[in-house]
Protein backbone atom coordinates (compact mmCIF):
# COMPACT_ATOMS: atom_id res chain seq x y z
CA UNK A 1 0.00 0.00 0.00
CA UNK A 2 1.29 3.69 -0.86
CA UNK A 3 1.88 6.14 2.00
CA UNK A 4 -0.51 8.39 0.09
CA UNK A 5 -3.41 8.65 -1.55
CA UNK A 6 -5.17 11.44 -3.80
CA UNK A 7 -8.55 12.83 -2.47
CA UNK A 8 -10.12 15.27 -5.36
CA UNK A 9 -13.37 17.43 -4.47
CA UNK A 10 -15.59 18.29 -7.75
CA UNK A 11 -18.13 21.10 -6.98
CA UNK A 12 -20.47 21.75 -9.76
CA UNK A 13 -23.28 24.40 -10.18
CA UNK A 14 -25.81 22.31 -12.17
CA UNK A 15 -26.22 19.23 -13.87
CA UNK A 16 -25.15 16.97 -11.24
CA UNK A 17 -26.67 13.24 -12.68
CA UNK A 18 -24.70 13.74 -16.29
CA UNK A 19 -21.53 14.22 -14.15
CA UNK A 20 -22.35 11.18 -12.13
CA UNK A 21 -23.09 9.66 -15.44
CA UNK A 22 -19.81 10.63 -16.73
CA UNK A 23 -18.02 9.51 -13.58
CA UNK A 24 -19.26 5.91 -13.06
CA UNK A 25 -18.37 5.21 -17.00
CA UNK A 26 -14.95 6.46 -16.49
CA UNK A 27 -13.67 5.63 -12.78
CA UNK A 28 -11.99 2.72 -12.46
CA UNK A 29 -12.86 3.19 -8.13
CA UNK A 30 -16.33 4.24 -6.30
CA UNK A 31 -17.10 7.84 -5.79
CA UNK A 32 -18.56 9.54 -2.97
CA UNK A 33 -21.51 12.17 -4.09
CA UNK A 34 -22.04 14.91 -1.95
CA UNK A 35 -24.76 17.75 -2.11
CA UNK A 36 -22.60 19.97 -4.66
CA UNK A 37 -20.97 17.60 -6.39
CA UNK A 38 -18.46 14.19 -5.56
CA UNK A 39 -15.33 13.44 -3.91
CA UNK A 40 -13.16 11.01 -5.49
CA UNK A 41 -10.48 9.07 -3.91
CA UNK A 42 -7.33 7.31 -5.41
CA UNK A 43 -3.66 5.88 -5.35
CA UNK A 44 -3.36 7.70 -8.65
CA UNK A 45 -3.14 11.31 -9.67
CA UNK A 46 -6.37 12.26 -11.02
CA UNK A 47 -5.46 15.09 -13.20
CA UNK A 48 -7.17 13.26 -16.24
CA UNK A 49 -10.35 12.83 -14.51
CA UNK A 50 -9.67 16.91 -14.00
CA UNK A 51 -9.25 17.04 -17.83
CA UNK A 52 -12.56 15.32 -18.20
CA UNK A 53 -14.42 16.94 -16.28
CA UNK A 54 -13.24 20.41 -17.42
CA UNK A 55 -14.52 18.94 -21.26
CA UNK A 56 -17.33 17.83 -20.72
CA UNK A 57 -18.36 21.21 -18.46
CA UNK A 58 -17.09 22.97 -21.35
CA UNK A 59 -19.69 20.78 -24.16
CA UNK A 60 -22.20 21.27 -21.85
CA UNK A 61 -21.65 25.25 -21.69
CA UNK A 62 -21.62 24.96 -25.52
CA UNK A 63 -24.94 22.36 -26.13
CA UNK A 64 -26.98 23.94 -23.43
CA UNK A 65 -26.28 27.89 -23.67
CA UNK A 66 -25.51 27.72 -19.42
CA UNK A 67 -22.40 28.41 -17.51
CA UNK A 68 -21.67 25.65 -15.08
CA UNK A 69 -19.60 26.54 -12.58
CA UNK A 70 -17.17 23.52 -12.19
CA UNK A 71 -14.51 23.94 -8.61
CA UNK A 72 -11.74 20.64 -8.86
CA UNK A 73 -9.29 20.45 -5.67
CA UNK A 74 -6.59 17.93 -5.51
CA UNK A 75 -5.04 17.12 -1.79
CA UNK A 76 -3.16 14.35 -0.99
CA UNK A 77 -3.36 12.54 2.38
CA UNK A 78 -2.24 9.30 4.66
CA UNK A 79 -3.37 6.23 3.00
CA UNK A 80 -4.02 4.53 6.60
CA UNK A 81 -7.16 6.99 6.46
CA UNK A 82 -8.51 5.24 3.13
CA UNK A 83 -10.23 2.27 4.41
CA UNK A 84 -11.94 4.62 7.32
CA UNK A 85 -12.96 7.30 5.03
CA UNK A 86 -14.27 5.11 2.03
CA UNK A 87 -16.53 3.41 4.82
CA UNK A 88 -17.94 6.38 6.44
CA UNK A 89 -18.91 8.16 2.55
CA UNK A 90 -21.31 5.08 1.83
CA UNK A 91 -24.49 5.64 3.77
CA UNK A 92 -27.35 3.27 4.25
CA UNK A 93 -30.41 4.11 1.71
CA UNK A 94 -33.74 3.27 2.14
CA UNK A 95 -36.48 3.03 -0.83
CA UNK A 96 -40.08 2.48 -0.74
CA UNK A 97 -39.53 -0.77 1.35
CA UNK A 98 -35.72 -1.86 0.21
CA UNK A 99 -33.00 -0.79 2.55
CA UNK A 100 -29.55 -0.50 0.49
CA UNK A 101 -26.77 -0.82 2.53
CA UNK A 102 -22.93 -1.61 2.51
CA UNK A 103 -21.54 -5.52 4.35
CA UNK A 104 -19.91 -3.25 7.19
CA UNK A 105 -23.59 -1.64 8.03
CA UNK A 106 -25.96 -3.38 10.13
CA UNK A 107 -29.42 -4.24 8.48
CA UNK A 108 -32.91 -2.78 9.04
CA UNK A 109 -35.36 -5.01 11.26
CA UNK A 110 -38.37 -3.72 9.43
CA UNK A 111 -37.35 -3.49 6.10
CA UNK A 112 -36.28 -5.70 2.76
CA UNK A 113 -32.57 -5.39 3.23
CA UNK A 114 -30.52 -5.29 -0.29
CA UNK A 115 -26.71 -6.24 0.59
CA UNK A 116 -24.09 -4.03 -1.84
CA UNK A 117 -20.59 -4.01 -1.89
CA UNK A 118 -19.69 -0.61 -3.01
CA UNK A 119 -16.51 -1.90 -4.37
CA UNK A 120 -18.25 -4.68 -6.35
CA UNK A 121 -21.15 -2.54 -7.73
CA UNK A 122 -22.15 -0.13 -10.70
CA UNK A 123 -25.66 0.80 -9.16
CA UNK A 124 -25.82 1.29 -5.42
CA UNK A 125 -29.49 3.07 -5.44
CA UNK A 126 -28.24 6.40 -5.11
CA UNK A 127 -28.79 7.00 -8.79
CA UNK A 128 -32.19 8.72 -9.71
CA UNK A 129 -32.40 5.87 -12.06
CA UNK A 130 -32.10 2.81 -9.62
CA UNK A 131 -34.10 4.73 -7.10
CA UNK A 132 -36.93 4.91 -9.35
CA UNK A 133 -36.64 1.65 -10.67
CA UNK A 134 -36.75 0.24 -7.62
CA UNK A 135 -39.58 2.39 -6.22
CA UNK A 136 -41.44 0.25 -9.64
CA UNK A 137 -40.59 -3.10 -8.80
CA UNK A 138 -41.42 -2.99 -4.98
CA UNK A 139 -44.75 -1.72 -6.43
CA UNK A 140 -45.44 -4.22 -9.21
CA UNK A 141 -43.36 -7.44 -8.61
CA UNK A 142 -45.43 -9.92 -6.85
CA UNK A 143 -44.73 -13.28 -5.44
CA UNK A 144 -43.66 -15.64 -7.90
CA UNK A 145 -43.66 -13.18 -11.00
CA UNK A 146 -41.02 -14.04 -14.02
CA UNK A 147 -38.94 -10.97 -13.74
CA UNK A 148 -36.35 -9.66 -16.53
CA UNK A 149 -33.45 -7.58 -15.90
CA UNK A 150 -31.78 -5.89 -18.67
CA UNK A 151 -28.42 -4.30 -18.70
CA UNK A 152 -28.26 -5.44 -15.04
CA UNK A 153 -24.95 -3.48 -13.75
CA UNK A 154 -24.53 -4.60 -9.94
CA UNK A 155 -27.75 -6.39 -9.60
CA UNK A 156 -29.73 -4.14 -7.42
CA UNK A 157 -33.00 -4.42 -9.44
CA UNK A 158 -32.83 -8.05 -9.87
CA UNK A 159 -31.87 -8.48 -6.07
CA UNK A 160 -34.80 -6.40 -5.03
CA UNK A 161 -37.28 -8.82 -7.00
CA UNK A 162 -35.74 -12.24 -5.92
CA UNK A 163 -36.22 -10.67 -2.37
CA UNK A 164 -40.00 -10.36 -3.06
CA UNK A 165 -40.46 -13.62 -4.24
CA UNK A 166 -39.94 -13.33 -7.95
CA UNK A 167 -38.25 -15.48 -10.35
CA UNK A 168 -35.54 -13.44 -12.16
CA UNK A 169 -33.23 -13.62 -14.88
CA UNK A 170 -31.09 -10.87 -15.95
CA UNK A 171 -28.44 -10.13 -18.71
CA UNK A 172 -25.66 -7.41 -20.10
CA UNK A 173 -23.50 -7.18 -22.56
CA UNK A 174 -20.71 -6.45 -20.19
CA UNK A 175 -18.95 -9.73 -18.58
CA UNK A 176 -18.30 -7.12 -15.39
CA UNK A 177 -21.47 -6.19 -14.77
CA UNK A 178 -22.68 -10.56 -15.05
CA UNK A 179 -19.95 -11.08 -12.49
CA UNK A 180 -20.62 -8.25 -10.14
CA UNK A 181 -24.10 -9.19 -10.38
CA UNK A 182 -23.39 -12.82 -9.20
CA UNK A 183 -21.09 -11.27 -6.46
CA UNK A 184 -24.11 -9.41 -5.14
CA UNK A 185 -26.53 -11.99 -5.21
CA UNK A 186 -24.74 -14.12 -3.08
CA UNK A 187 -24.14 -11.66 -0.95
CA UNK A 188 -27.77 -11.50 -0.65
CA UNK A 189 -28.15 -15.59 -0.25
CA UNK A 190 -30.26 -15.07 -3.43
CA UNK A 191 -29.44 -16.42 -7.04
CA UNK A 192 -30.87 -15.78 -10.81
CA UNK A 193 -32.69 -18.65 -12.28
CA UNK A 194 -30.51 -17.13 -15.68
CA UNK A 195 -27.55 -14.61 -15.81
CA UNK A 196 -25.65 -14.18 -19.24
CA UNK A 197 -23.39 -12.06 -20.98
CA UNK A 198 -25.49 -10.43 -23.75
CA UNK A 199 -28.49 -8.68 -24.78
CA UNK A 200 -32.12 -9.94 -24.13
CA UNK A 201 -32.92 -11.21 -27.81
CA UNK A 202 -31.14 -14.45 -26.12
CA UNK A 203 -33.91 -15.04 -23.74
CA UNK A 204 -35.78 -18.19 -23.74
CA UNK A 205 -38.87 -17.15 -21.44
CA UNK A 206 -41.51 -14.66 -21.39
CA UNK A 207 -42.06 -12.39 -18.51
CA UNK A 208 -44.58 -10.90 -15.74
CA UNK A 209 -42.06 -7.59 -15.68
CA UNK A 210 -39.18 -6.26 -17.95
CA UNK A 211 -36.91 -3.73 -16.51
CA UNK A 212 -34.37 -1.68 -18.41
CA UNK A 213 -32.50 0.77 -17.15
CA UNK A 214 -30.41 1.57 -19.60
CA UNK A 215 -30.20 4.75 -21.98
CA UNK A 216 -32.51 6.58 -24.04
CA UNK A 217 -31.03 5.51 -27.26
CA UNK A 218 -30.30 1.52 -26.38
CA UNK A 219 -34.24 1.36 -25.13
CA UNK A 220 -35.27 2.54 -28.75
CA UNK A 221 -32.82 0.21 -29.97
CA UNK A 222 -33.87 -2.77 -28.63
CA UNK A 223 -37.96 -1.89 -28.32
CA UNK A 224 -39.18 -4.88 -30.15
CA UNK A 225 -36.29 -7.10 -28.25
CA UNK A 226 -37.73 -6.08 -24.49
CA UNK A 227 -41.56 -6.19 -26.58
CA UNK A 228 -41.12 -9.85 -27.51
CA UNK A 229 -40.24 -11.43 -24.09
CA UNK A 230 -43.01 -9.69 -22.35
CA UNK A 231 -46.06 -11.12 -21.88
CA UNK A 232 -49.57 -10.05 -23.24
CA UNK A 233 -50.66 -8.80 -19.97
CA UNK A 234 -47.06 -7.84 -18.53
CA UNK A 235 -45.67 -4.26 -17.62
CA UNK A 236 -42.35 -2.93 -18.98
CA UNK A 237 -40.17 -0.73 -16.67
CA UNK A 238 -38.42 1.68 -18.50
CA UNK A 239 -35.83 3.72 -16.64
CA UNK A 240 -32.54 5.83 -17.80
CA UNK A 241 -33.90 8.16 -19.56
CA UNK A 242 -33.30 12.24 -19.79
CA UNK A 243 -36.82 13.83 -19.90
CA UNK A 244 -35.81 15.37 -22.87
CA UNK A 245 -36.16 11.73 -24.69
CA UNK A 246 -39.09 10.88 -22.93
CA UNK A 247 -41.33 11.91 -26.24
CA UNK A 248 -38.78 9.67 -28.47
CA UNK A 249 -38.52 7.12 -26.44
CA UNK A 250 -42.32 6.54 -26.00
CA UNK A 251 -42.60 6.76 -30.26
CA UNK A 252 -41.15 3.14 -30.05
CA UNK A 253 -43.71 2.15 -27.57
CA UNK A 254 -46.69 3.37 -29.34
CA UNK A 255 -48.52 0.29 -28.89
CA UNK A 256 -48.23 0.80 -24.90
CA UNK A 257 -49.85 2.98 -22.36
CA UNK A 258 -48.09 5.12 -19.63
CA UNK A 259 -49.36 2.81 -16.29
CA UNK A 260 -47.52 5.11 -14.53
CA UNK A 261 -44.69 7.79 -14.28
CA UNK A 262 -41.66 8.56 -12.00
CA UNK A 263 -39.81 11.16 -12.33
CA UNK A 264 -36.88 12.65 -10.22
CA UNK A 265 -34.38 15.44 -10.75
CA UNK A 266 -34.04 15.41 -14.89
CA UNK A 267 -34.83 11.63 -15.24
CA UNK A 268 -37.69 10.02 -16.17
CA UNK A 269 -38.92 6.02 -15.54
CA UNK A 270 -41.97 5.13 -17.88
CA UNK A 271 -43.88 1.96 -16.48
CA UNK A 272 -45.85 1.04 -19.86
CA UNK A 273 -48.55 -1.72 -20.43
CA UNK A 274 -50.16 -2.62 -23.44
CA UNK A 275 -52.75 -0.83 -25.04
Amino acid sequence: MQEHYVELVVKLSSHHSLFSDFLADTLPVGFEEIDDGFIIRSEDELDTIVWGLEQLAEALQKALGQEIELECTQTKLKNSDWVKEYQKSIQPLQIDKFYIHPTWDEPSKDLINIVIDPALAFGTGHHPTTASSLKAIAKYVKQNDRVLDVGCGSGILGVGALKLGAIVDACDTDIVSVENSEQNAKLNEVEFENLWEGSCSLCKSSYNIVVANIVADVLTFIANDLKSVLKDDGILVLSGILDKYETKVLSFYKDFKIQEKITQDEWVTLILKKG
